[in-house]
């Protein structure tokens, strides 16, 4: 038999064993081995490509933006500077709520980093003025929570 076979039919007994079965009595009076106990990697949803500048959460260096989606630079957080975004990657998003931005009433929702909880900014789910409708759909970031990774001189 091939080793792969072999690990199938021996899984439940001892190597020298190979007659005892998962129900059988004295399969269930052996010593059980000590359980390892498995940590969560920190494994991001989404990786953007090594050859292009992108923008990292600070606090976890999870992926968040590439730099193509970039819309603007001159946009103001709760926190000071924030960039405006096409789209962004491992991000969650809270639930809509209206509030009176620098630029009028806006239906927003907080984005917050998938990995490490951190919340990053919000996305424009709705603009009530005409002039600000081309932020729907749209995420920002304030600086004080991204970091240019990939490419940067």
């Amino acid at each position: 038999t091939t080793a792969f076979t072999c690990v199938f039919q021996c899984f439940p007994c001892e190597p020298t064993c190979l007659s005892a079965s998962w129900s059988s009595p004295e399969f269930a009076l052996r010593p059980v081995a000590p359980m390892v106990k498995m940590t969560r990697s920190k494994t991001f949803q989404a990786y953007l490509p090594t050859c292009h500048r992108t923008y990292s959460c600070i606090h976890c260096r999870a992926h968040l933006a590439n730099h193509d989606e970039l819309i603007s630079k001159s946009f103001q957080g709760s926190q000071g500077r924030a960039y405006l975004f096409n789209s962004v990657v491992n991000v969650g998003c809270g639930p809509a709520e209206e509030r009176v931005l620098l630029t009028g009433l806006h239906a927003v929702a907080d984005i917050y980093c998938e990995n490490c909880k951190t919340t990053l900014g919000w996305k424009y789910e709705h603009a009530f003025e005409s002039s600000q409708k081309y932020k729907e759909g749209k995420y920002i970031i304030e600086l004080a929570h991204m970091i240019k990774d990939n490419g940067w001189e």
